[in-house]
């Protein structure tokens, strides 16, 4: 059924890709495939479902091989080069840039968490078969059990929240051991027997994430499968999984706010009218609309600054592997906490506001202005920000680091 529902879903006709092979010109390939995906966003948002043309077009394109090393056959590209392409992604549809992140967030996690004669395999015939990477991890929905039988694990159970499990290759799978309750993380086939991708995603926002449920029945697991050498969050090296999750969040939320900001723009001096109060001949001139686009760059700048400080230190963190300690993985957590917060705050703020420049008309629901509130609030609700506010209160305080968690 699910083949079925891929092979129906309509097509847009995207230009043929030219494929990149280095950090620099996936940038600027990212940026003409994004100008094509903006073209049908709105219409796609209206629609749901999966954004096949789109994840075909950036399977063409090599993009899935950027952030794995060159010698598995990718481009080598750190984890600020490949947040760059994120960001690029988000600001013309974030439903396709949070799957393409997510990718590469599976690809991180099968490294940070397990062997190198596990992840290198899966990496370099990623870049040869061009698998797209599925989430089916969530460890807050233990629905999942797994039961260790003779050399083997067997999956049974439900999983929420699986963005981009729907036409993906492979999957980064969960589920706590029975007994003892442990939390095992697997990367596993997406169409192994037993695997049901449900199509039950359908959110105000984040429409074409494919961010519905994953259903195991029996699953076998291979022990080669299970990723527990180091395992998850066993090290400061591994609890960087987490912070980098919340990395890519705080990019798309950035992208999106830029997303906005330049509809925003285009519509204002395009088609907007003045007020009549304003008395002036276009709305440009209007010097509350010029005030309310001045908060707006202020606040995109100081994200801006915020997010790439903590891309930077998250680089340098990685860069330290296994040497990497427990306080300085504390403060690459923190740096990422202050750009979360700042640019929740900042997005949600400018989708809002942006009405405000704009004007009655913009409402039109075939602009689908919206979008960029809805995909923002659906988006930021994933951990509460209260929470990144108080970990940055005790570290101000008290100079104490949160306890890793997945979401900390």
């Amino acid at each position: 059924m699910i083949k079925d529902v891929l092979l129906n879903f309509p097509h847009h006709l995207l230009a043929a890709p030219q494929t990149a092979s280095t950090p620099a010109s996936a940038l600027l390939l990212a940026q003409q495939l994004a100008s094509q995906f903006a073209a049908t966003a709105a219409e796609r948002d209206h629609a749901g479902g999966t954004p096949k043309a789109e994840r075909d077009a950036i399977r063409a394109s090599g993009l899935l091989g950027l952030s794995i090393a060159r010698e598995l056959g990718g481009m080598g590209a750190n984890w600020q080069e490949t947040l760059l392409v994120v960001r690029e992604f988000a600001k013309a549809d974030s439903s396709v840039a949070h799957v393409f992140a997510f990718h590469h967030l599976m690809l991180a996690t099968v490294e940070l968490f397990g062997r190198p004669e596990q992840w290198q395999p899966w990496h370099e015939i990623t870049t040869r078969q061009h698998w797209f990477w599925g989430n089916a991890l969530n460890p807050l929905d233990e629905r999942t059990i797994s039961k260790r039988l003779a050399g083997w694990h067997e999956f049974s159970g439900q999983k929420s929240f699986c963005s981009g499990a729907l036409d993906s290759q492979m999957l980064v799978v969960s589920a706590r051991s029975q007994p003892g309750g442990q939390l095992v993380v697997a990367a596993i086939p997406t169409g192994r027997s037993g695997i049901s991708v449900q199509q039950d995603w359908n959110n105000i926002g984040q429409r074409q994430t494919d961010s519905g449920s994953v259903h195991f029945e029996k699953v076998r697991i291979e022990n080669n499968e299970i990723l527990d050498t180091p395992g998850p969050l066993t090290t400061p090296r591994s609890c960087l999984r987490p912070l980098l999750a919340q990395l890519i969040l705080t990019n798309i939320y950035l992208g999106i706010a830029e997303g906005a900001f330049e509809e925003a723009r285009h519509y204002t001096l395009h088609e907007a009218r003045p007020w009549q109060a304003a008395q002036v001949d276009h709305t440009h001139e209007d010097p509350y609309i010029l005030g309310h686009y001045g908060e707006f760059w202020v606040g995109l700048e100081s994200v801006r600054a915020l997010t790439d400080r903590a891309g930077a230190r998250l680089v340098e963190a990685l860069a330290r592997g296994e040497a990497l300690s427990e306080s300085e993985r504390g403060e690459v957590a923190m740096n990422i906490a202050a750009a979360k917060v700042a640019a929740t705050r900042m997005g949600l703020n400018l989708a809002c506001q942006m009405f405000e420049v704009t004007g009655a008309r913009a409402t039109h629901a075939g602009l689908r202005l919206d979008r960029h509130w809805r995909n923002l609030r659906t988006h930021t609700l994933h951990d509460p920000v209260d929470y990144k506010l108080k970990e940055l209160g005790e570290w101000a305080l008290i100079r104490s680091y949160p306890t890793p968690t997945f979401y900390s």
